[in-house]
């Protein structure tokens, strides 16, 4: 019987090359998984994290795997194997990382995917995480990155960081109208669902302080389907949350699929595809704001640069503390919650470094995180307030100014 990681191989191999059907085929004449086949195929079945073979540990090792999950989205079956919670998991990875037997395994979204594209019934945009850079080589810049993507079939690709910019606006416009005395303060509601998980369901006491908005690959989503009807769209970054994510039911209708970097550098791979050796394709849409969001305190920046250009003259500033890692976002929501903490401005990610550090990037978090800073400083405005084409988006989706954007609306706005 083919191991999960061969037939997964296969089917790729097979999809890139439009012959999915011809290997479908010869698997029916094989001994093969059906569960792990259906799965490839067909991944909004099942949560975000699947189970591969059986537990091979013994039965303490098992319940104490289970435990561990910080939402509780483990348990043990009545054979014994850990299984997963699709309601209560997001998607975190670390049962995948703790998994010494490695059965268990990230959603793959890559078959849906590329039969969503051959299809052909409808414009499919990639959409790209700002930790983006470099991810494939320094070679590749997001110009290039763009044009490897159309070669797959892609009809474009959306740099998320624009969209980073419009949630910076919002998030800042709702600072500047609730920061109104020494003891308020604004938790992040961007960018990583970790953070927003957590304070959902461990630390709902909270969730009054978080502005009701959605994350800038919801908000790109949304958007494209807006301007253009019918459009699919895939998301691709660093994280596994984003699947889990994507599928939650109030914001379900932004983005149809998420593949991390390493699902895509795999599609190069068997498509013999080589992203440093296509043409530049550059869009200069993005401040150095949005740009900035793939790194810890990044967020956090962005929103004090933004605040500061939207009220130059306000006496309560921006004083931000960030937090990055499951046990730092902790142990900096217990503070909070103690009264130990000097600041109004609260940043969380999930992942130690920001996304840069997310568990499916192809380079290393330090030097990731240097190349975002340098993208931002290529920027060719500092902030939101100071991007043309942003302002002149907002305008064509019906936010005549600015503060337009701290009323409800259907693209931007998530009751949480």
């Amino acid at each position: 019987m083919p191991t999960f990681n061969a037939l997964y191989d296969r089917l790729v191999r097979a999809s890139v090359n439009h012959k999915t059907e011809e290997e479908l085929e010869k698997l029916r004449q094989e001994d093969f998984d059906s569960h792990q086949l259906d799965c490839l195929l067909n991944p909004e079945k099942y949560p975000t994290v699947w189970r591969v073979g059986d537990c091979n540990c013994s039965q303490e090792e098992a319940a104490n795997c289970a435990g561990k999950c910080l939402f509780d989205a483990l348990y043990t079956d009545e054979k014994g194997n850990v299984a997963v919670n699709s309601k209560m998991c997001v998607g975190c990875g670390a049962c995948v990382e703790r998994c010494k037997a490695k059965n268990l395994v990230e959603s793959k979204d890559i078959l849906p995917t590329l039969a969503m594209i051959h299809r052909g019934d409808a414009p499919v945009y990639a959409i790209v995480a700002p930790a983006v850079i470099s991810q494939f080589t320094e070679e590749v810049t997001p110009g290039k990155l763009r044009t490897a993507l159309k070669a797959l079939g892609f009809t474009g690709m959306v740099e998320v960081a624009l969209f980073a910019d419009i949630l910076t606006l919002k998030e800042a416009l709702e600072f500047d109208a609730n920061i109104l005395t020494d003891r308020d303060y604004q938790l992040t509601s961007c960018c990583c669902p970790m953070w927003i998980a957590m304070l959902r369901r461990v630390y709902k006491e909270l969730m009054p302080h978080v502005p009701a908005a959605v994350s800038p690959m919801i908000a790109c989503g949304r958007v494209i389907k807006r301007l253009e009807p019918g459009a699919k769209v895939v998301f691709i970054g660093p994280c596994l949350a984003k699947k889990a994510e994507a599928r939650e039911p109030d914001i379900a209708d932004a983005v149809d699929y998420v593949l991390t970097f390493q699902e895509v550098r795999d599609i190069f791979a068997f498509a013999d595809i080589h992203p440093e050796k296509m043409a530049e394709d550059n869009r200069e849409h993005s401040s150095m704001g949005g740009r900035i969001y793939a790194r810890a305190g990044g967020v956090s920046q962005a929103v004090q640069d933004c605040v500061q250009r939207l009220n130059p003259n306000r006496k309560i500033k921006v004083h931000a503390v960030q937090a990055s890692g499951v046990p730092a976002c902790k142990q900096l929501l217990n503070d909070l919650k103690e009264g130990k903490l000097d600041a109004n401005f609260l940043e969380g990610m999930g992942c130690v470094g920001g996304c840069v550090g997310g568990p499916r990037a192809l380079i290393d978090k330090e030097f990731a995180r240097e190349e975002v800073d340098r993208y931002g400083e290529e920027a060719p405005a500092p902030t939101p307030i100071d991007n043309l084409y942003v302002i002149d988006l907002l305008d064509r989706l019906g936010f005549p100014t600015v503060e337009s954007l701290l009323e409800n609306d259907d693209l931007f706005t998530r009751k949480f």
